[in-house]
């Protein structure tokens, strides 16, 4: 009995062992053995694509086209939105037709790929020449017209007294200079009158026998009395009409002193008025100022005397031209724009005070520091007003300045001074933040990325501040394309434009070495293998992962290579072992 139940005993304890062990072997042989059959399938697929019976689906840009024939094409979409393709058809994303892409054998220079005629015509590729022409650079802006400040004049009172009554009793109404426009009593005034009539009796009767000394005083006494009159508001036509009749009157008309709009009437009849009160505002509408209020940069354009086109909100269709009379030296702190004035005849009366009107300026682009207005040819104008011009010299017939020839201004007589600038169409220009490009077809069929400096936007197209030069030829449909077929073969595209020619460097210069601009430099990491000893680049075979990524070669011969964005090499696996377990 006591035996039996040993030896249950013991084949309890073996089943024990047993189940330990397999627990054992679940828990580390199980993920080893996972483990060691993954490092041999990248072992054995590395080793397929260094003998080159694997490759890449996602990228076979590069290798693919380096191994095809030169009667081999490859087929790609304009979107760029699937990989390759040695088939035509539509792409299956976004359904456009797939076009050829350029040949590895066309894009040795490392800047230029080559399309043929066949690839040209179904990708819609054209070309512009690109020219120097005369162009405008339209600044647009909106304003509110106010008056002109120059033409405000102010009828008050200049001595106390009662509105008797008034003429233009209505705001709106137009008046011309010595108009009456309202009748003031004033006893004081009265008093002045009475006292000329005094002097200039006195005056009469100190002639003859009278001491010279005593008509002295009374000749002086009358010029004191008439200078106060003035200064009470009376012109000298009024004060002649009261010697001249030898009577006083308490009542006095005012008359207007420009010609106008009454814009405002701050007086009603039988009021009382103290001296400096106001009566009447007038305004001279035959000009009105524009304000604008342009950014610094579109002012720095500007200059005095320059024309600008308008059109009024309330006055669709119908154009009214002005010229620039005030630019702001200031930058307004709180809007950061200049404030512009532009003066615009109205002799017609139909601009509106507080009307909102659209103006264009046109500058001339090129014109180096003479701008050419033909309107301006042999004119004189005015320092300050700007719409006061004549043929010869002369005085401003509104602030009596000197009139100076046009040229002082910075315009030109000779109309060939404006060199004109380079312009092409804006579809042949390729921006991506700062960065702009176009494509330049140097020979038939070879096509070259070319960095350019952009400068204003113009009616026909974007002016070229620098990058191109007059008789160029440059895509501007199809240019897409161009720019994906670049970024296939590796070289530089809109994406990166780092090492793109300029206009300085046309030349078939061999590319030495790319700029990846922004990307951190990933070069190969290695595992070191398990003796301690350092990895060895020739013997040791390496496993390479490739991701989405072209690579890129110096294009000089026997030359250096950069390795692929994104490639990672692993050394060969470091041997493990288990305790326990042999392995």
């Amino acid at each position: 009995m006591r035996k039996k139940m040993n030896e249950t005993t013991a084949t309890e304890d073996s089943l024990s062992t047993r189940d330990s062990m397999r627990w054992w072997i679940k828990l580390f042989l199980q993920p080893l053995l996972l483990l060691i059959f993954l490092v041999a399938t990248f072992f054995v697929l590395g080793v397929l694509q260094q003998m080159g019976l694997l490759t890449d689906a996602n990228a076979p840009l590069v290798g693919d086209l380096d191994n095809k024939t030169e009667d081999s094409t490859s087929y790609i979409c304009p979107m760029m939105c699937t990989p390759p393709s040695l088939k035509p058809g539509r792409c299956p994303v976004c359904a456009m037709e797939l076009v050829a892409a350029a040949s590895g054998n066309n894009q040795a220079d490392g800047r230029s790929i080559v399309i043929d005629s066949v690839a040209r015509r179904v990708a819609g590729i054209e070309t512009v020449t690109v020219e120097k022409v005369m162009a405008h650079h339209a600044i647009e802006s909106i304003g509110e017209l106010e008056y002109d400040q120059g033409g405000r004049k102010t009828l008050a009172a200049y001595v106390d007294g009662r509105i008797e009554q008034l003429y233009a009793d209505y705001t709106g109404v137009k008046v011309s200079e010595k108009d009456t426009l309202a009748v003031l009593y004033s006893p004081k005034l009265y008093s002045a009158q009475v006292e000329l009539l005094l002097a200039l009796r006195a005056r009469e009767n100190s002639q003859g026998g009278t001491l010279a000394r005593v008509a002295e005083i009374n000749e002086n006494l009358e010029r004191s009395v008439r200078q106060r009159l003035i200064e009470l508001g009376m012109t000298k036509n009024q004060i002649d009409a009261v010697e001249r009749t030898g009577r006083a009157d308490s009542r006095l008309p005012l008359l207007a002193p420009t010609n106008g709009t009454v814009i405002k009437k701050a007086v009603v009849e039988g009021q009382y008025v103290s001296e400096g009160d106001t009566i009447y505002e007038l305004a001279d509408l035959s000009n009105v100022w524009l304000m604008l209020q342009l950014f610094p940069e579109d002012a720095a354009l500007v200059r005095y005397g320059v024309k600008v086109r308008t059109e009024l909100q309330s006055l669709p269709g119908q154009y009214f031209d002005g010229r620039v009379a005030f630019i702001d030296p200031l930058v307004d702190p709180r809007t950061r724009t200049v404030g512009v004035r532009v003066v615009i005849p109205n002799p017609d009366g139909i601009l509106r005070i507080g009307d909102y009107a659209t103006a264009t300026i046109e500058v001339p682009l090129g014109s180096a520091d003479a701008m050419y207005d033909p309107e301006l040819v042999g004119q004189w104008i005015s320092p300050r007003h700007p719409h006061i011009m004549s043929d010869g010299p002369g005085n401003c017939s509104i602030c009596a300045m000197p009139l100076v020839p046009a040229t002082t201004f910075g315009f030109t007589d000779d109309p060939s001074l404006n060199k004109g600038v380079l312009v092409v169409p804006r579809d042949a220009v390729l921006s991506a933040g700062n960065k702009s490009v176009v494509y330049v077809e140097s020979e038939p069929g070879h096509f070259e990325i070319r960095n350019v400096v952009l400068g204003p936007v113009v009616e026909d197209g974007i002016v070229i501040a620098d990058g191109l030069k007059a008789g160029e030829e440059v895509a501007r449909k199809g240019n897409f394309l161009i720019d994906s077929q670049m970024q296939l073969v590796g070289n530089p595209s809109l994406i990166d434009p780092t090492i793109a020619t300029s206009v300085t460097d046309v030349s078939r210069t061999t590319v030495k070495s790319i700029d990846l601009g922004d990307l951190p430099p990933m070069g190969p990491m290695s595992v070191p293998p398990s003796d301690g000893s350092a990895p060895d680049d020739s013997g040791s075979p390496t496993q390479t992962m490739r991701l989405a990524e072209p690579s890129f070669s110096s294009g000089e011969e026997n030359g250096p290579s950069i390795p692929p964005v994104g490639e990672m090499k692993l050394a060969d696996p470091p041997a493990m072992s288990v305790p326990g377990v042999a392995p």
